[in-house]
């Protein structure tokens, strides 16, 4: 089951996700720095944590699909291939968005789970 945060200012919306009947399953946490993450994918193992431990998680990610981020700058970097291909890679509303031109490719919670894609992709960040 997944287990969503209809009121989410993003559009991300699971907060609870492939929760098992056997008791195992993922709570989203973002790139909130406080968790060790899933393979970089912004999720925890719900088998991590005790009782309260998930009860506190949860109210976070609830919180952190709740709060607007605010921003100065946009971040935005550019990716190479080496066949000359050009991606960027643009930080906005609390997701790594990865432009090829004006469309959107992939959307990733963290930076690194980002990172990672591109970098199998053949991608390069340019210097």
């Amino acid at each position: 089951l997944n287990y969503h945060f209809m009121d989410s200012l993003y559009e991300k919306t699971i907060v609870v996700e492939k929760l098992h009947p056997n008791g195992n399953g993922f709570i989203f946490v973002g790139d909130l720095l406080r968790y060790e993450q899933e393979a970089n994918k912004g999720l925890v193992n719900i088998r991590d944590y005790d009782e309260q431990q998930l009860r506190e998680i949860i109210a976070d990610a609830i919180q952190y699909l709740s709060e607007e981020v605010e921003t100065e700058d946009p971040i935005i970097e550019i990716w190479h291939s080496r066949e000359g291909d050009q991606l960027q890679l643009v930080f906005e509303q609390r997701s790594w968005n990865v432009y090829h031109g004006e469309n959107l490719e992939e959307a990733f919670g963290t930076y690194d789970a980002a990172k990672e894609y591109l970098l199998e992709e053949g991608f390069r960040k340019k210097k």
